[in-house]
C-alpha cells in the first residue's frame, strides 16, 4: 500500500543528494552507451503523427503573473534547443541534454517552481510545461518512454483540466530527465513553436502512421493517510487504434500517487483567482 508520508529533509542532505544524482547523470550521458539525439532539421518531415497545445498563461490564486509572463520567455529559450530535432531508429530523445542548464547567463528568468508542496521562484522555472507537452505527445506515438518522472504533490485542483491527473512529465536539472527512445523503424521529428497564447507542438514522422492512440484513466482514488493527509492515485492505460478506429491493443502507462496540498472536498474553482 502507498501512503507517502512528507519527508523532511536536511538542506545538507538535499544538497548532497542533488550533487550526488547531478554527477551521475553527467557520467551516464558522457560515457554511457545511448545514442542520443542531437540533430536538427530545417526541412519538417511530411506526417504529422500528434500534435497539441497548451496556453501559456494561467490565473492561480497567490501566484505572482510576473511568474508566469518570466516562465513564457524561459520557454522560447527552450524550444530553440528542441524545435525541429530528428530522432532516427535507435536514438534516444534527452530533454536536459539537448536545453542544457538553465542560467541568468544564458538569459533565463525566475519562473514558478514547485518545491515539496508549495511553489517557490527559480531560475528557468516553468519549464516543466514543455515537459509535459513532449511526454503527453510522445504517448500518443509508437515512441518509447524510457524515463519520465511523475510530480510527488498535488498541489492545485482541476481547474479546466483536460488531461487525466498524473499525465504530465516533471523535469529538475539535470537528473530528472524525459527520454523517448525511438524503437521502430521510422524517422521522427519534434516540432515546437510559441506565440502569444499557446505553446503548440508536434511529433512529425518520415512515414504515414498506421496507429492513433486514446490515453484514459483506468481508475481514480483518493485515501485518506493514517498521518492525516490525503493521496490521490490513478492508473493511466491507452487504447491502441488503427486508423480505421479498430481497438487493437489496450495498453498499460503509468500508476500516479501524490499527496494533495488541498481538500479533496474543495471548489475546483477555490484555488483560481
Amino acid at each position: 500500500m502507498n501512503h507517502m508520508k512528507p519527508k523532511q529533509r536536511s538542506r545538507f542532505r538535499l544538497l548532497a543528494g542533488k550533487l550526488y544524482y547531478t554527477i551521475k547523470r553527467y557520467l551516464y550521458w558522457y560515457l554511457g552507451r545511448s545514442n542520443f539525439a542531437q540533430n536538427s532539421s530545417e526541412n519538417l518531415l511530411p506526417y504529422i503523427s500528434f500534435n497539441h497545445q497548451t496556453p501559456l498563461l494561467r490565473k492561480l490564486k497567490d501566484v505572482d503573473m510576473q511568474l508566469q509572463y518570466n516562465k513564457v520567455e524561459n520557454l522560447k529559450l527552450a524550444v530553440k534547443h528542441l524545435n525541429s530535432i530528428i530522432l532516427r531508429p535507435g536514438e534516444t530523445f534527452s530533454y536536459w541534454r539537448l536545453i542544457g542548464k538553465p542560467t541568468k547567463q544564458k538569459g533565463y528568468k525566475d519562473g514558478m517552481v514547485l518545491y515539496y508542496g508549495g511553489f517557490t521562484a527559480g531560475v528557468g522555472g516553468g519549464l516543466c510545461q514543455l515537459s509535459n507537452l513532449i511526454y503527453w505527445m510522445t504517448l500518443h506515438t509508437p515512441l518509447k518512454i524510457v524515463e519520465r518522472y511523475r510530480h510527488s504533490y498535488d498541489v492545485f485542483p482541476d481547474v479546466n483540466r483536460t488531461q487525466p491527473f498524473g499525465s504530465g512529465a516533471t523535469c529538475v536539472y539535470n537528473y530528472r530527465d524525459l527520454q523517448i527512445y525511438n524503437d521502430t523503424d521510422k524517422i521522427y521529428q519534434l516540432h515546437l513553436t510559441i506565440d502569444k497564447e499557446y505553446l503548440r507542438g508536434e511529433w512529425r514522422t518520415s512515414e504515414e502512421p498506421e496507429t492513433m492512440y486514446q490515453v484514459y484513466e483506468k481508475k481514480h482514488w483518493i485515501t485518506h493517510e493514517f498521518w492525516g493527509g490525503y493521496v490521490r492515485n490513478n492508473i493511466i492505460h491507452r487504447k491502441v487504434l488503427d486508423m480505421a478506429g479498430k481497438e487493437l491493443a489496450d495498453e498499460y502507462i503509468s500508476e500516479n500517487h501524490a499527496i494533495m496540498m488541498y481538500s479533496p472536498l474543495l471548489n475546483q474553482g477555490d484555488m483560481s483567482l
